[in-house]
């Protein structure tokens, strides 16, 4: 059996996988926003009732968070999130 072709990542799986840099860098952070928000919620020990109501947001949506559904979220709300979270979001561009 054949070995699989290894294919040097750029860095960025959302541009290996073959979305315009703009949108893979979008992709990208929201990703990382989203990790960072469940890793917050596991970390503090919140139930999704408590961070729902911590984050100001109906659970539902913290259900969305846990479960990664990504295209439910803007990136401008995970910022708003990650803020009422007592995160600080900063970009940096390289």
């Amino acid at each position: 059996m054949p070995r699989p072709r290894l294919i040097k990542s750029s860095g960025n799986v959302f541009e290996d996988l073959g979305f315009s840099a703009e949108e893979a860098a979008i992709l990208a952070m929201r990703a990382e926003l989203m990790a960072q928000l469940r890793e917050t919620i596991a970390h503090r020990g919140w139930t999704q009732v408590e961070a729902a109501k911590r984050l100001g947001v109906a659970q539902s949506r913290i259900s969305d968070l846990v479960r990664g559904k990504a295209a439910k979220f803007s990136l401008d709300m995970l910022i708003t999130l990650a803020s009422r979270a007592g995160k600080r979001v900063e970009l940096a561009v390289a």
